[in-house]
């Protein structure tokens, strides 16, 4: 099948058959993740720096691709492994699993993108009954070969065979209580060996089969492990989390071992060329002697800070500051980074560009420009609106009276607040009952990605900076804080334990700061983000207080408002919202839904503008309304002056002004029981049942009631002509746009542009002044796309109203299916994430990218922009920009994130066009 072919060989059109599925080490580069995916890419590219790399092999995604597609491993991937596994022992000196000095390799999962904890990973692969003799006289140290033995039957067990993981733990726990020790390094050889008989008992027991014996069955099963790992349910939760598509596959590496076991002059450790936390620069990561790999990420040791290196092993210390500083100069990033000392030797095991919490991404990506390692354009790509709007939450009052009751490693920042849970199903379960939950675990492991997803924040007393909690919180920008070691968390009692006693159960409240690390009993208040107050001028950067975040989210605004084409418009209704949106950044207003101005004391009025009986009665009504609306858009127009501002007459179903049919019809039947006066409710109740309609948003709205309702719209277009004129002949320059909502045809938007130009020319006479209204209309119903080079023909501009079009597109009512089905969409992967938060490109996308080119064809000066939702959503941004449009405009909070995104897709776009 073609997407199984090489991406180097599908352009000639060579088979399956002759693809190369395998690439040494030497081969490969940083290029090829696609191919080679993150970590074996990296390999290859450390391994062509001439840096200590293990020497090994990658096999592709697209032997994953193949397998996962027909259920088999391409019949060529054997050999090609075989043929690797050949060239490696050579280059070794030693043989798979041989009995007197065997080689011993490692299985890793490594996918294109990084996926911390959610694929699967075997290490020591080779030990055997025999062999495990072999590696201890080699080593000259027995107890590190049967710890090394007994890590693989449980990881292989684990991963590789299904068996629950638990089993083996209890095991290990029984272990060193029979002992009386607190950690796996206190056990001898002697405990590890009765330890190996009891798991491959388990094994046995749970599998019905031995523990197999024979390396290469260990290794080939554990490759098709890592190959199925990828359709585990916790990666493919993680990539819907993530957005990573689900069709890349993984590429598996396996890599010949060294040992950080070895005794006090070896171990383990992660370290980060800049704190992934603030992006300060300086030494930071974990290190465990006498440790593997797993022992740091899972937390299970607390580890030392990466700085106490120096004191243990200055050589390997220096030395592993030297290759840092090589990484970072040559990806010119964050670079994370594992590694192993094996009695005094360093070896690297990866790097890859470090995840970074919203903070850091903005500090590092100024400090790179300072640094002249990349340009502006660059360092636009190296943050997002995402991260922007993680960075607008508000954060804990520091002036306010708490409780402190302990304190950890800041591991993502953020302030969360919400009741303490203690298991990932609880986690879930509260949260989806609309309650906020603090996740709290010794350690947390993969198997509760679902509950980390569901929580405010997470809470474990175990771990560092670069433990599976700390990793995977900081990449879904998701508040945590590790390694809270005075408190005593009991997850089978549902409790934790706090200095001086006080136990803190399941459902009592607790805050956790992820940017200081404090935990604190109690809901604490918060305050605004300081971003927030530069975004509304109450912070200066460049001030000798600004906070320094401040000053690196002021240049990369700097950066995008110089590069981006699309202008930001706001959604707003009122004076304050308008003088909010433009602190923030606004560049006009792209919506104002008047529907929201006939609310509070004015309902009366409407109420009597349904009800009228006459021509005389409707005239009154409206003309009460007049005065008011003009109020409205004079002070709008105030607001922001000498930018455009696009008024929506009126839109939704008049039936929403009136009461409750239900309420309304118990005060009738009440008042008619005691026989009191109730000729108004009477009269209402009966229009109330004249304007019901099983569909109301599909029936008597927008440019429909205008058309039904003589003298409504022009009431509107007259406020708004006479506020325009009022401000201009006031030295102001208001520049009113009116826009017709709901037209699916292009007679319907020329009736109410025929009524509205005769009204804007009688206010013209009336004022003696001219006015520059521009009408358009709004495209939000599938036919009005469809017929856009027809409708153009009578708008001066197009706003696609991507809510109500994304709705008539796929026939969802928002209100309804977001809460019944689309859970089980996403869960199902039939959504990768909600058209109502992003745009779908192929379907709704596709109408609003003809209607732009129909519409232009006919009328090559139109403006057209979106008032949507989706015009503050990062993703649909970079559409938007791709399609032409001139503006977008969403809520006043989210325009500084459409200004970061529109940067960064007029940055993206100039790459694609250059390349």
């Amino acid at each position: 099948m073609s997407e199984n072919k090489d991406p180097h060989a599908a352009q000639s059109g060579t088979s399956v058959e002759s693809v190369k599925f395998v690439y040494d080490f030497t081969e490969g580069n940083k290029d090829l993740k696609d191919l080679l995916g993150g970590k074996g890419a990296n390999l290859a590219e450390m391994t062509n720096l001439g840096l200590p790399v293990p020497p090994g092999f990658t096999i592709t995604t697209e032997a994953c691709k193949v397998y996962l597609d027909s259920g088999e491993e391409p019949a060529a991937l054997r050999d090609e492994v075989s043929a690797h596994l050949e060239a490696l022992e050579q280059r070794m000196g030693k043989k798979l699993g041989q009995a007197d000095d065997p080689l011993l390799v490692s299985v890793r999962s490594g996918a294109k993108f990084s996926m911390p904890g959610m694929m699967d990973t075997v290490l020591n692969i080779g030990l055997s009954d025999k062999s495990v003799q072999g590696l201890a006289e080699q080593a000259g140290d027995d107890r590190f070969a049967w710890d090394s033995y007994r890590r693989l039957i449980q990881m292989f067990g684990k991963t590789v065979l299904g068996v629950d993981g638990e089993l083996f733990e209890d095991a290990l726990e029984a272990a060193k209580a029979a002992k009386k020790v607190t950690v796996d390094t206190e056990l001898e050889a002697a405990d590890l060996k009765k330890l190996v008989t009891k798991f491959k008992k388990i094994v046995k027991t749970e599998c019905g089969r031995d523990f197999p014996q024979d390396p290469r069955e260990q290794m080939d099963l554990a490759i098709k492990a890592v190959f199925d790992s990828w359709n585990g349910d916790r990666a493919k939760l993680y990539r819907r989390q993530e957005r990573i598509p689900h069709d890349l596959g993984t590429a598996v590496n396996v890599c010949s071992m060294v040992f950080g076991n070895l005794g006090p002059d070896s171990g383990t450790g992660v370290a980060f060329t800049r704190d992934p936390a603030s992006g300060h620069q300086g030494v930071y990561g974990d290190y465990l002697q006498n440790a593997q790999g797993e022992d740091v990420v899972a937390g299970i040791r607390n580890t030392v800070p990466l700085a106490e290196l120096e004191r243990i092993d200055k050589k390997s210390y220096d030395q592993l500051m030297q290759i840092m500083e090589t990484l970072e100069n040559h990806y010119k990033d964050l670079c994370d980074i594992e590694f192993t000392i094996e009695r005094g030797r360093l070896w690297m095991l990866q790097t890859r560009v470090g995840k970074r919490t919203a903070g850091a991404a903005f500090r590092i990506a100024t400090q790179l420009v300072d640094q002249g390692l990349i340009d502006e354009a660059e360092a636009l790509t190296r943050v997002n609106g995402a991260q922007l709007a993680q960075l607008m939450f508000p954060r804990f009052d520091e002036s306010a009276k708490v409780e402190q009751v302990g304190r950890g490693i800041a591991a993502s920042p953020g302030a969360a607040v919400g009741k303490a849970v203690f298991d990932s199903y609880t986690a879930v379960k509260w949260s989806r009952s609309g309650e906020k939950v603090i996740l709290i675990r010794r350690e947390t492991n993969p198997d509760d990605l679902d509950g980390m997803i569901a929580a405010e924040g997470i809470l474990t007393s175990r771990g560092g900076k670069t433990s599976h909690a700390a990793v995977v919180a900081r990449g879904m920008g998701k508040t945590c804080v590790c390694g809270a070691e005075e408190l005593e968390v009991d997850t089978k009692r549902r409790r934790m334990t706090v200095p001086g006693g006080h136990v803190v159960e399941e459902g009592d409240v607790v805050s956790i700061d992820g940017s200081s690390g404090k935990v604190y009993l109690g809901e604490v208040p918060v305050v605004p983000s300081p971003v927030v107050e530069y975004f509304e001028g109450r912070m200066h950067p460049g001030a000798d207080d600004a906070d320094e975040l401040v000053e690196a989210v002021h240049r990369m605004m700097a950066f995008a408002d110089r590069k981006r084409r699309l202008r930001v418009r706001a959604n707003a209704d009122n004076a304050e919202d308008a003088l909010r949106a433009r602190r923030f950044g606004a560049q006009g207003i792209g919506l104002c839904r008047t529907e929201h101005m006939f609310l509070g004391d004015r309902r009366e009025l409407v109420e009597r503008l349904i009800l009228a009986d006459t021509q005389e009665e409707r005239e009154e009504s409206l003309k009460a309304l007049l005065p008011l609306q003009k109020k409205d858009f004079v002070e709008l127009f105030e607001a922001m002056d000498g930018l455009p501002v696009t008024i929506r007459l009126l839109d939704p179903p008049l039936h929403e002004f009136l009461p409750d049919i239900t309420e309304l019809s118990v005060r009738v039947a009440l008042a008619e029981s005691r026989q009191e006066p109730h000729e108004n409710e009477l009269r209402l109740l009966q229009a109330v049942h004249r304007l019901h309609e099983q569909n109301p948003m599909l029936g008597l709205r927008g440019v429909r009631l205008g058309l039904v309702i003589p003298g409504l719209f022009t009431m509107q277009v007259r406020a708004i002509a006479e506020a325009a004129a009022e401000r201009r002949n006031a030295k102001g320059d208001p520049r009113a746009e009116i826009m017709i909502p709901l037209v699916g045809t292009v007679q319907e938007l020329e009736i109410v542009r025929e009524e509205a130009d005769k009204v804007i020319a009688e206010v013209e006479e009336a004022t003696g002044t001219r006015l520059k209204l521009a009408i358009g209309t709004m495209i939000e119903l599938p036919r009005a796309a469809l017929t856009a080079g027809q409708i153009a023909e009578a708008a001066e501009f197009f706003s696609f109203g991507t809510n109500d079009l994304t709705q008539t597109v796929w026939g969802f009512s928002r209100d309804d299916v977001e809460a019944s089905f689309f859970t089980a969409y996403l869960e199902k992967g039939i959504f990768g994430v909600s058209p109502f938060e992003t745009i779908d490109k192929d379907g709704v996308g596709s109408l609003v990218k003809s209607a732009a080119k129909a519409g232009r064809a006919t009328r090559p000066d139109l403006k057209l922009g979106v008032c949507g939702e989706h015009g503050g959503d990062p993703e649909s941004v970079h559409f938007f920009h791709e399609v032409g449009l001139d503006y977008v405009s969403c809520s006043p909070f989210r325009i500084p994130v459409a200004r970061l995104e529109a940067g960064r897709a007029a940055v993206t776009a100039a790459g694609s066009d250059h390349r």
